[in-house]
């Protein structure tokens, strides 16, 4: 049946109109009063117990009002936000280490800052481009370094 022919039937059955336009709904109130025609109702005893453990006044067919605005000043104050701090990559050293290379004869020193390193009295945000700076051609940093880690190949299935 339609939802319009549901609401007619709904009119037949229950003797007044609908507001529903939910099909489901519909069909499942009239499917129970046609039951109820035919087979009788519950029993005043069952009727009065439900009422005991359904307890209306508690029941709420809409959300409060209010419920979904935004929280009052007083609770945003309670609430800490915190900067998202990612954790370090663990191939790098602690802060304050050296980290040398001998390239091309020349000895390499590069210091690792909080965030980012030292490398010639300039700071640069990775170490790829300070690899990038010595060799004038694009290399990995951490493998330029020698910061791989020993066993990546070993992890690939290569040989170690």
């Amino acid at each position: 049946m339609t939802v319009s022919q549901l609401q007619h039937k709904y009119e037949e059955v229950f003797g007044e109109e609908t507001r529903s336009h939910h099909r489901e709904f519909l069909w499942k109130r009239i499917a129970w009063r046609l039951q109820v025609l035919a087979e009788g109702d519950i029993s005043e005893r069952a009727r009065q117990r439900a009422k005991e453990l359904a307890r209306e006044e508690d029941l709420r067919i809409r959300a409060p009002q209010g419920a979904f605005a935004p929280a009052p000043a007083a609770d945003q104050q309670r609430t800490v936000v915190l900067p998202f701090t990612p954790t370090r990559d663990p191939r790098l050293p602690a802060p304050g280490t050296l980290l040398g290379r001998i390239y091309k004869g020349k000895r390499l020193e590069v210091e690792v800052l909080e965030e980012g390193f030292r490398f010639n009295g300039r700071n640069y945000p990775t170490l790829t481009a300070i690899a990038k700076e010595i060799t004038g051609t694009h290399w990995n940093g951490y493998e330029f370094f020698g910061l791989k880690q020993k066993d990546s190949k070993a992890k690939k299935g290569g040989r170690s």
